[in-house]
């Protein structure tokens, strides 16, 4: 049991001699904390203090127990306080390490496994006493309960196949179709919408809904413990912990190992910008500041009553980045999605003249976020090669998804929010005033290839009034399950990678409600069944067809053929692969009109077989199109030698591919 200590071996301690930080090394298997850990720690270099801060089960002096270690370097004592000493605060104090690292430690002997406690911290600065969770740790008690538990992490992965693979899944010539999901509210029990599903009972429905439906990735809404369900996890806690919601930390890893023995990538949603406010979470951690700014003008953030990370401290990069690192590392995950990039590279972000404090320039971007996220991609990447990080970034910022050694951020994507409000804008108007707005369709190509963009029609659109994704389209229910096929093939046969969040696949009416299932019953109806044929259909083309993801972000793999047909309200482009040669014809009517006989210019002769109709009758379509395809004549159009007479069907999308062709994709 740890000694609280006093005045007289606090002398002692300051004398022990520092030993030679060559002769160190981070012992990753051994929690005990040395001193190469406090050097990697105090500069801000410490990417898995997981190993070494929080509860660790250890055998010290022939006795089993458990060694914990929290950084608070302005508290006055710290104790343990659990199930195991009656939550006395006088039972197990820890010590401050002698080296100023602001860490305090101690060991407990015969705590065990699933054990509860917090740390009781009085602060030397104030009058401050609180008893906090840990920062660090692996597993918290069920919500709205919020202890932290003692648990290990071992579990026997079966998913080397898919780890060897990854490489290949994610690189970005791969395709990558993500169905966004919350797991609270996806599916519940049946009988039962007022529980939950667990990690273990979704990982089978969710692994094979995904292989029917051909997403090859899920992105989970942020599984990390928060303590109010309605925050959707964007208010993050329990950083390190899977929430305890749905199960264990090891029930978590049986739902990734799942889906990857099925074939599927998992991607976490992440929230290094803010957390909450709440007593027993990392705000005011030891009577100070820690790990937000003091001044509320960088400190908190106006629009979700959170806290903002002081991005400067090198003790909280050391925690953010060891949190990026520990998922990769203990859970397999696949990629981060990295929640509201933008409110951490302006100061200014939601707030009025006088309500930010200026950079050392005078200007408006925040350098210490900046840094930290260009630092953060670099090691993720230098320690996983073969994951992907995504920023949701919101504005123009440049070179999102460029290395930070070219002056980039860093990530491998970036979300395409122009694309997003332009497309959904457009979709939204009634049909005869398309025409209005053509450049709406066309302008995302000016820019569609300056970044490595992910098209992300997510949670956020369908949720606070904005109404469901069918509830958006014009018409009546025909025109508008005929505009939500359009869109979605649209976006899958445009530039980008595809995000597309859970229920709009089938065309939920409702929008988006966390405290229920999705309205499944709607597959009862043909129209809606209809619909998540077309979306299974059209995510297996993209799949399948290397000219329509292969150069998703190079503007070798596309070419328009005409973008100027506003008066009809039609476009038409090429999407080409890089290796194969193929060539994709896409062409989209916006008007409920068909328009027969339409003459389109295409690169040579031959047939071009129509490989999917958004109008055909097991779509819910009218039936108009091509047949099996069409046969290129030598008639002049669009600057080119042959062309085709085309069906195009109302409100609908033809995509054609050309037999025999082989065209390499820079022409």
């Amino acid at each position: 049991m740890a000694v609280k200590k006093t005045e007289k071996n606090k002398k002692k301690q300051k004398k022990k001699p520092e030993v030679s930080l060559e002769v160190q090394d981070v012992q990753l298997n051994d929690p005990r904390i040395n001193d190469y850990d406090i050097h990697l720690f105090k500069q801000g270099n410490h990417f898995h203090l997981y190993d070494k801060l929080g509860s660790h089960k250890i055998k010290q002096d022939g006795k089993e127990g458990v060694l914990f270690a929290v950084w608070a370097p302005n508290a006055k004592s710290v104790s343990v306080i659990g199930d195991f000493n009656g939550w006395d605060k006088k039972a197990n104090f820890l010590n401050a390490r002698w080296d100023s690292s602001g860490i305090w430690e101690g060991f407990i002997p015969d705590v065990i496994e699933g054990a509860l406690y917090k740390y009781h911290i009085e602060s030397s600065c104030n009058e401050y006493v609180v008893d906090k969770s840990d920062p660090y740790a692996f597993c918290l008690e069920l919500s709205p309960k919020t202890a932290s538990r003692v648990w290990s992490l071992d579990y026997e992965w079966q998913d080397s196949d898919w780890m060897k693979k990854r490489q290949e899944k994610n690189k970005l010539e791969a395709p990558l179709s993500i169905y966004e999901m919350h797991l609270g509210s996806w599916k519940r029990p049946e009988g039962n919408a007022e529980s939950f599903l667990s990690y273990r009972e979704i990982a089978p429905l969710l692994a094979e809904y995904m292989h029917h439906m051909g997403y090859t990735h899920v992105e989970f809404l942020p599984v990390m413990e928060h303590p109010f369900y309605g925050s959707w996890g964007y208010q993050v806690v329990g950083y390190f912990a899977p929430t305890s919601r749905y199960g264990t930390p090891q029930d978590f890893m049986y739902l990734v190992d799942y889906l990857h023995q099925h074939n599927i990538g998992v991607i976490l949603d992440w929230v290094p910008s803010h957390f909450p406010t709440d007593e027993h979470g990392l705000a005011f951690f030891d009577g100070t500041h820690l790990y937000e700014h003091q001044d509320p003008r960088k400190g908190f953030h106006p629009d979700w009553k959170s806290d903002i990370f002081n991005y400067g401290r090198s003790e909280v990069k050391n925690f953010l980045i060891s949190n990026a690192l520990f998922w990769f590392d203990k859970y397999h995950i696949d990629g981060l999605r990295v929640d509201a990039v933008a409110s951490m590279l302006y100061l200014d972000y939601s707030r009025k003249p006088g309500e930010w404090i200026p950079n050392n320039f005078g200007g408006r971007e925040n350098i210490e976020a900046i840094q930290f996220l260009k630092q953060c991609n670099e090691v993720i990447y230098q320690n996983f090669p073969d994951v992907q990080t995504i920023a949701e970034e919101s504005t123009s910022w440049p070179m999102v998804s460029r290395p930070s050694h070219l002056g980039g951020l860093g990530f491998g994507f970036k979300w395409n929010m122009g694309w997003m409000h332009d497309s959904l804008d457009y979709f939204s108007r009634e049909t005869i005033h398309r025409k209005y707005h053509h450049s709406q369709l066309t302008f995302s190509i000016w820019y569609a290839f300056y970044e490595n963009f992910v098209l992300a029609i997510s949670h956020d659109e369908v949720v606070h009034g904005k109404g469901s994704l069918l509830r958006k389209m014009p018409g009546d229910n025909w025109q508008k399950m005929a505009n939500l096929r359009l869109l979605f093939g649209y976006m899958y046969t445009h530039p980008g990678k595809k995000l597309m969040f859970m229920g709009c696949e089938f065309g939920q009416w409702n929008e988006w409600n966390h405290d229920t299932h999705l309205d499944w019953n709607l597959l009862d109806i043909p129209e809606h069944k209809e619909l998540l044929s077309w979306v299974r259909d059209i995510n297996h083309l993209y799949k399948n067809e290397k000219a329509l993801h292969e150069l998703d972000s190079n503007l070798a793999g596309f070419e328009w053929i005409d973008c100027n047909d506003f008066e009809r309200s039609v476009v038409i482009y090429l999407r080409k692969a890089k290796t194969s040669g193929d060539i994709i014809l896409v062409a989209c009517n916006f008007t409920p009109e068909p328009r027969t006989n339409y003459r389109v210019g295409v690169p040579s002769g031959g047939f071009w077989k129509e490989v999917l109709n958004s109008d055909a009758k097991q779509y819910g379509g009218s039936g108009y199109g091509n047949l099996t395809g069409c046969e290129s004549a030598p008639v002049a159009a669009h600057g080119r030698y042959h062309s085709l007479s085309l069906t195009l069907p109302p409100l609908g999308i033809v995509v054609f591919k050309k037999e025999g062709l082989k065209v390499s994709a820079d022409g």
